[in-house]
């Protein structure tokens, strides 16, 4: 049995996760997740009952009880750097053993259901709907960092994509992940499923022209033309992919479903979503 080297997996004194601050007993198996530190708190205030209250930097957590269920929400921050913090320091609360710091014998699953908010790419996403990703396209490059991602992607459709787009080699080499079949009937069954791009930062990885020029100008119009076995990208956003990769690497379930702040091909944004997103929340709460 390893024993994880304290460089690997970093507890604090108090017996916490090194980023999180969270202890194992602390977390619930059903995780909801968002960018926003802020909106964790809209969240809990659906709860009933609230355990603990933590935070430590873009990381909020809350874990309460929304009608009988015992649920945690969670800030992950912004972009998929973070995922890859947020989601092995989960996994080791559920299933490392803080004190012998080795993998415990029954492994405990997690549902993670990322809420956030996007761009839409397709004329049926229009602003205000919502997405779930039930594919993701990652240009972040994470997944490509953990063995075992051949086995999980889906290799042909990857390939299509590069082909189709002219795939920049200076970039990431992007990668294609299904989310949790299950969990996306379950919590998306009425919004529309799509294939959501996660994108390495907001302005140009993007495809965003504020000053300085893009590199590869032409890339969003490539890839709003871009349809395979009938699948089209209907969404940017910058966490999707590395969730649903990570998760299904490690066994758990995963999934994100955005609400649509922005429609790029009409080139109209909203930036007061907050009715929105609040109804979805309570969707998701009812349904994790």
């Amino acid at each position: 049995m390893r024993t994880i080297p304290d460089s690997e997996l970093i507890i604090n004194s108090d017996g916490s996760a090194f980023h999180l601050h969270i202890k194992p007993e602390q977390l619930s198996d059903k995780i909801i997740m968002m960018g926003d530190p802020d909106r964790v708190n809209l969240t809990a205030s659906f709860f009933d009952s609230i355990e603990c209250n933590i935070q430590s930097r873009e990381f909020h957590t809350i874990t309460g009880l929304y009608k009988g269920k015992r649920i945690t929400a969670l800030s992950h921050g912004i972009g998929p750097d973070n995922i890859d913090i947020v989601i092995t320091e989960l996994d080791a609360l559920a299933n490392v053993d803080f004190e012998s710091r080795e993998v415990k014998k029954e492994f405990k699953q997690l549902t993670m259901v990322r809420v956030g908010t996007s761009g839409g790419l397709q004329p049926h996403c229009p602003i205000g709907s919502y997405v779930v990703a039930a594919k993701s396209i990652g240009f972040d490059g994470v997944l490509n960092y953990y063995e075992g991602r051949n086995n999980i992607t889906l290799n042909d459709f990857e390939a299509a994509f590069k082909q189709h787009v002219n795939w920049n080699p200076l970039h990431c080499s992007p990668y294609v992940i299904k989310a949790d079949e299950e969990l996306v009937q379950r919590v998306g069954h009425d919004m529309i499923q799509g294939v959501t791009i996660s994108a390495i930062g907001f302005y140009g990885p993007q495809g965003r022209y504020v000053r300085m020029p893009l590199a590869n100008p032409d890339l969003n119009s490539k890839i709003e033309s871009f349809e395979y076995e009938g699948d089209t990208i209907t969404n940017y956003e910058m966490e999707s992919a590395p969730l649903a990769g990570l998760g299904r690497l490690m066994g758990h379930k995963a999934m994100t479903v955005c609400t649509i702040i922005a429609n790029r091909l009409a080139g109209e944004s909203n930036a007061n979503y907050k009715g929105s997103i609040e109804d979805l929340i309570k969707t998701v709460l009812d349904r994790i």
